[in-house]
């Protein structure tokens, strides 16, 4: 194979384990079962990768990247307000959870299956780590489009977040009340609001 085939063969393997994992759960996504999903012969899974383990981690690096935590969306413009600005992202993160249930699942039995691993468990660490810088960017972006500046220190702030987004996800992942969903989301966008005040800096700058 080339180089190219291989990296293309990793790719597939990659997500035919999501849609496995999605299909049937973390446990039954065995190495055949990969294969066969992507179509592909059973040695080419061992040419692209050294173990399941090997696999699984590639699996929650992608997972990581596509169920982070909100982004600002474009729309919200620079010198917005806070509320604005906040009730934007918040939603913005909100149309991706509707949008892509099945995967977001599936991010938690992954965090729970690798906690229960023995090797592992730093996998499910990273994963949570990440989520939570990914947190704390957003609120940065946030507090320079709306130039506002959080009260609480960002490191709280973001464990705080992260927290009740991840939350929010899982229970409606649960029981899909849309209205109760949103309504608490709204509710933590009170919240971020009432934690800021003008940038100092900024306000200066414009004097």
């Amino acid at each position: 194979m080339s180089r190219r085939s291989a990296d293309e063969r990793r790719e597939e393997l990659i997500e035919a384990a999501i849609r496995v994992m999605i299909r049937d759960g973390v446990g039954r996504a065995t190495t055949r079962a990969v294969v066969a999903e992507a179509g592909l012969p059973l040695g080419a899974f061992h040419y692209c990768f050294r173990s399941k383990e090997e696999l699984l981690q590639s699996v929650i690096e992608r997972i990581m990247v596509r169920a982070s935590a909100p982004a600002v969306a474009a729309a919200a413009a620079d010198g917005a307000s806070a509320d604005a600005v906040v009730r934007t992202a918040l939603h913005a993160y909100w149309e991706r959870i509707r949008q892509t249930p099945d995967e977001h699942l599936l991010t938690y039995e992954l965090t729970q299956y690798a906690l229960r691993q023995p090797g592992l468990a730093e996998l499910a660490r990273k994963q949570y780590a990440h989520y939570t810088e990914v947190t704390r960017e957003s609120l940065e972006a946030m507090a320079r489009l709306a130039g506002i500046e959080w009260t609480v220190p960002l490191p709280v702030l973001a464990r705080h977040g992260l927290g009740v987004l991840d939350g929010l996800t899982l229970t409606w992942l649960i029981d899909r009340d849309d209205t109760l969903a949103r309504a608490a989301l709204d509710e933590y966008a009170s919240y971020l609001v009432s934690v800021t005040r003008r940038d100092g800096a900024r306000g200066a700058r414009a004097e």
